[in-house]
């Protein structure tokens, strides 16, 4: 199955197997050092927050500030030793989103930091299996487990979306193939539309992401450059176009138009982050 994929889509030989060891080394202190941080988020900071902050709302507004600005350092550091480039046309747009919802694609395991950098508000939907790992806690807190029923699930979104949140949702449930097909599941269509909460969407481009993807193996990197990170705002759906249509049709022509613009390449040029 592993040798399929890759074959389908193979990458060139390594053209400098020195810089190309130093790249793999340096991504694994990278999540070492994320690792680190997380703990350090877990065990010292967490618990200093909920004693500052005794309402749950104002708690998670300003830990996801610090979870964003904690990630936006740690993209930083990937930058100076040479890991990862973060590119956008204009972050600022993505730190003045408000009570939308932000889709992408999913190429890489680096994906949702990538995202909550940018994105001081950013609430997000995600795997259920975290809540069986160290950072559960945190996870029930602050973010939306997928193992909710949808009604449970829409009511946790539509509630944030009220508080001016960002919810930040992969569509495709998993990464994206390198050979960047998509397939796309309707959650986020069918949200947008039970909430009338504007839907942006956003591509992740640039270089291949070769050892961050789904089944790639951890001792791999890009045989030739590094990750570079092009993110950009492909556009904003509303979903008052849809408004008394029948749910299923306006989920799917919805969900056509989202899938319409993540694989449309961005236009502009990036500047870097």
């Amino acid at each position: 199955m592993i040798q399929k994929r890759v074959t389908e889509n193979p990458m060139p030989p390594v053209r400098n197997r020195i810089l190309y060891m130093y790249r793999v080394l340096a991504k694994w202190f990278s999540f070492f050092i994320f690792g680190l941080g997380t703990l350090i988020l877990i065990f010292p900071v967490i618990p200093v927050m909920l004693i500052l902050f005794r309402s749950e709302e104002r708690f998670q507004k300003y830990t996801r500030r610090l979870v964003s600005l904690s990630f936006r350092g740690f993209v930083r550091l990937m930058k100076v030793i040479g890991v990862v480039e973060l590119e956008t046309v204009d972050a600022g747009a993505f730190r003045k989103l408000e009570s939308t919802i932000l889709v992408a694609n999913h190429p890489s395991l680096l994906d949702v930091v990538m995202m909550i950098s940018l994105i001081p508000n950013a609430d997000c939907i995600v795997q259920g299996y975290t809540e069986r790992t160290i950072v559960r806690g945190v996870v029930r807190r602050l973010y939306i487990p997928n193992t909710l029923d949808f009604d449970r699930l829409a009511g946790a979104c539509a509630e944030s979306l009220k508080r001016g949140n960002c919810i930040v949702i992969f569509p495709e449930g998993t990464r994206t193939p390198r050979s960047g097909e998509m397939r796309l599941k309707r959650g986020a269509a069918r949200l947008s539309l039970l909430t009338g909460a504007d839907i942006v969407v956003a591509r992740i481009g640039g270089t291949d992401k070769f050892g961050l993807g789904k089944r790639d193996p951890f001792t791999a990197y890009n045989h030739t450059e590094k990750y570079i990170y092009r993110i950009n705002i492909q556009g904003r759906l509303s979903p008052a176009k849809y408004a008394g249509m029948e749910s299923h049709r306006a989920a799917r022509l919805l969900n056509t138009e989202i899938l319409e613009k993540l694989q449309c390449p961005a236009a502009d040029t990036p500047v870097s982050e």
